[in-house]
């Protein structure tokens, strides 16, 4: 009966919803000092950026398929459905307030005369309030802004879908969602915010340089992952037979293919910067998948299809906060060390320990961390880096890396306590072991 009620609460929330956007006020955008004419929109990066937004949409599927095809046969499609509902919490939740919160005017204090934001103003776009056709000035002043905003919604969206690789095969559907919208509202939007905004505090101030979500996405997901480990507790057991390895291939194949719109998408514009972001993208995902697996072999392991799309994919997460930032054979050399400092996390038995399912803190946590640490160390263009005289910035760096690690464990590991006194987090045992594509939605493979 207390199930029932938690999906009637849920249900009257999504009512209430539809209720307040029908009789919403919508504010227009006009020409004034944020936005300016539609006549300077160019079509090129208007088709561009369209694209790459279904790019990066389609990573999202993709993810669950990469995912999916890793748990247990019980619990495939649980696993994949958890990334796929973030497209429908996340993006309400975008649209309704979670923009707003991440590229509204900035909230937050003065630091030598200049005034830095740690969140935005929820109020300055709630429900897509002058999000339409005009150009905003500072961001992506050659797109509609509505376009910009549709674009940072897919990362938002794919941000706590990657989060659920580490919980899979245990955690209850309906806490995952309050999860997910706490996470998205909470962690999420001022970390984009400090780090996106032009007067956000990490990367005004700091000048943390994040080209396309090393750190908004990939250490921000990992963190949480490891934190909601911590809180969930290892399955009864842990070992499993990878279900579907062809569709962890196929999963990589969508992820690789939508990336080019996560980074090279991230130039806002169909310019030099996005080609060379998309030809990063591709060699540092090739370098990584070759040396992970070579190191493998040599490692004792053999040569396995998984161990080839896991490397594939820390490549991509490695390359992500400087793909348009470095050259192209530095790229090889994010993709090689990236690579070999995930494996040896992955195969780490602390935290092998902890039951991190799908090993997302050893993957994107660490590779989010790594390509920070590279980026502050090889990225070109302002805020020189540390081989371009920059130790300034590479400092800047290091001590955002310790700002953001902990912001990000901290919260989300408070989250999840507070989800779990709502509603508990973990399935029952008997509902452990059916699994949860049956206990939980009544489906099942066969």
């Amino acid at each position: 009966m207390k199930t029932e009620k938690r999906w009637v609460v849920a249900f009257l929330l999504i009512t209430m919803l539809a209720i307040i956007s029908l009789f919403w006020t919508h504010t227009p955008a006009k020409e004034n000092e944020t936005f300016i004419a539609s006549s300077q929109i160019n079509f090129a990066d208007v088709a561009w950026l369209l694209t790459a937004s279904c790019l990066v949409l389609l990573m999202t599927p993709g993810l669950s398929y990469f995912y999916g095809g890793m748990v247990g046969k019980k619990n495939v499609i649980s696993t994949m459905l958890k990334s796929f509902i973030s497209l429908g919490v996340v993006g309400l939740l975008w649209v309704i307030v979670g923009f707003s919160l991440s590229f509204g005017s900035p909230i937050g204090f003065q630091i030598d005369g200049n005034y830095y934001g740690i969140i935005g103003n929820p109020l300055d776009f709630m429900f897509f309030d002058k999000v339409e056709v005009l150009p905003h000035k500072l961001l992506g002043s050659s797109i509609p802004f509505v376009l910009f905003a549709l674009f940072q919604m897919k990362f938002a969206v794919i941000t706590p879908a990657i989060i659920t690789g580490a919980l899979a095969e245990r955690i209850r559907f309906i806490s995952f969602l309050l999860f997910i919208s706490l996470f998205t509202l909470l962690i999420y939007t001022p970390l984009c915010h400090m780090i996106w905004h032009p007067q956000g505090l990490l990367g005004a101030y700091f000048g943390v340089k994040d080209f396309a979500g090393g750190t908004v996405v990939h250490m921000s997901a990992g963190f949480a992952a490891l934190a909601g480990v911590l809180v969930l507790g290892k399955r009864k057991k842990s070992k499993h037979i990878p279900t579907n390895i062809p569709f962890v291939l196929l999963g990589t194949g969508m992820l690789w293919f939508g990336w080019f719109g996560f980074n090279a998408g991230s130039a806002l514009a169909a310019n030099a910067t996005a080609a060379m972001a998309f030809a990063t993208t591709t060699v540092a995902s090739a370098s990584a998948m070759m040396t992970w697996v070579f190191f493998d072999r040599i490692q004792g392991r053999k040569v396995s299809a998984l161990g080839a799309c896991i490397g594939a994919v820390v490549g991509l997460v490695v390359i992500t906060p400087s793909a348009g930032f470095v050259t192209i054979p530095q790229s090889i050399f994010f993709g090689f060390i990236g690579a070999i400092v995930s494996n040896k996390m992955v195969y780490w038995n602390k935290l092998k320990q902890i039951d991190d399912t799908l090993d997302v803190f050893a993957c994107h946590g660490v590779g989010g961390i790594m390509g920070m640490i590279l980026t502050a160390i090889f990225a070109q263009g302002n805020n020189a880096s540390l081989l371009h005289g920059g130790i300034t910035v590479f400092m800047h760096h290091m001590t955002a890396l310790l700002l953001v690690s902990a912001f990000t464990f901290g919260g989300a590991y408070l989250l999840f306590k507070f989800t779990n006194f709502v509603i508990p987090i973990r399935v029952d045992e008997d509902s452990e072991e059916l699994g949860l594509d049956v206990s939980q939605h009544g489906e099942s493979l066969i």
